[in-house]
């Protein structure tokens, strides 16, 4: 069957996108790296970890993940991609496979020494600049305005509820036990954790970067004639990661605390891959930046997770990219299409334009309406370089 889209594009052999994108996301329907590298034993290892007064390397344990890497990229570069005429999505089935084979890699090293190699192969790793950064935040002196009435689990709960409900999205929320995060979306469900207890600006930013942004983006996934954006665009965490955060900004609740939690991140990350020393990362951010024990504990299981997990050094990059974007980009709602990334834009763009892509179905709240934020917040957010 050849379908024609738009009014400018020549004719597009349809079948062969969707056989091709149907293969490539029964292959990928598995491959989940975020909940592979959480631990199974993570709140053990906590209690563990105080107990012993620091003075232990948490042995994080993760579930099995039967995969074998060589038959996974064989089928993989089987597909016949090829046969896919229309550039733009040549190029980001193409590239997409290409990061599957690195993702593959990743999972087959969990908790071993390579899964550092192939993290920091597939995410980077802070640069000077994202370091410069991170330091200029921390030396900001804190906020006074911020309400420090604090939301335990069933409070979030609640506010994410009213959030969704108003949005009219599709969702189920859990609370979970053995999580790191205080709150994740995967697929249409919305896990928080049961120990949460974050202030009021926290609880709502949290809802305005998970449903705002990750749930949305899912939902606008589900709804494209094609799955490629549901199975994600290549290292799509720092755009939907840097959106997150731009939701939380343009809502008025992204909090100067809040930035420096994600800039102690990029420390965290530094450190880990220097120094490969759990309890040297925890002591730096408890002693030399004065980190509470639980939040110090959060934010370096969250990087040392897996063996070395790079990933969390690009959300302040990420805000910035997207922010900038955001101001310059007259289609930057193009992003919203699904698990998107910012280097692919202008294939999406084109995409959307030709009737490939269906236009965002959701459109993140704070994006639609936002607020506008004092003199101070856009100081300092428009001085991340």
């Amino acid at each position: 069957m050849t379908k024609k889209y738009g009014a400018n594009t020549d004719p597009v052999d349809f079948t062969q996108v969707a056989l091709v994108d149907e293969s490539l996301s029964q292959l990928v329907k598995d491959i989940d790296i975020l909940n592979a590298v959480s631990p199974v034993n993570y709140k053990q290892e906590k209690e563990n970890f105080f107990r012993q007064n620091y003075s232990v390397e948490p042995q994080f344990e993760y579930k099995e993940v039967p995969c074998n890497a060589f038959h996974f990229k064989r089928a993989l570069y089987n597909l016949p991609v090829e046969d896919i005429s229309d550039p733009d999505l040549h190029k980001i089935y193409e590239d997409v496979i290409a990061s599957y084979a690195d993702k593959v890699d990743q999972l087959q090293t969990i908790g071993q020494r390579d899964f550092l190699y192939n993290s920091l192969r597939y995410f980077g790793e802070p640069s000077e600049k994202d370091m410069r950064n991170a330091n200029f935040i921390l030396h900001l002196p804190d906020s006074e305005d911020d309400d420090n009435t604090l939301i335990d689990a069933q409070g979030i709960q609640s506010i994410m509820e009213t959030f969704a409900q108003n949005e009219g999205y599709e969702y189920k929320l859990v609370l979970d036990d053995n999580m790191i995060a205080n709150a994740l979306v995967s697929g249409t469900s919305i896990k928080i954790n049961v120990t949460a207890n974050v202030p009021l600006i926290e609880a709502n930013a949290l809802a305005h970067h998970e449903l705002g942004v990750h749930l949305v983006t899912s939902l606008n996934a589900r709804a494209q004639p094609l799955r490629i954006l549901s199975i994600g665009c290549p290292v799509n965490t720092m755009t939907q990661e840097g959106m997150a955060i731009l939701s939380e900004y343009l809502a008025g609740h992204l909090s100067i605390k809040r930035l420096k939690i994600l800039a102690l991140r990029v420390l965290a990350v530094n450190s880990m891959i220097k120094e490969k020393s759990f309890r040297t990362t925890f002591m730096m951010l408890k002693e030399e930046y004065g980190v509470d024990d639980n939040l110090a504990f959060t934010i370096t299981a969250r990087v040392y997770r897996g063996g070395g997990f790079t990933k969390d050094y690009l959300y302040l990059k990420g805000f910035h990219e997207v922010l900038n974007t955001y101001e310059k980009e007259d289609d930057f709602m193009s992003l919203l299409c699904g698990k998107t990334a910012l280097i692919h834009l202008p294939e999406i763009k084109r995409l959307v334009d030709k009737g490939i892509f269906v236009p965002p179905v959701k459109i993140t709240p704070s994006f639609r309406a936002p607020i506008q934020n004092d003199e101070i917040r856009r100081f300092i957010t428009h001085a991340i370089k």
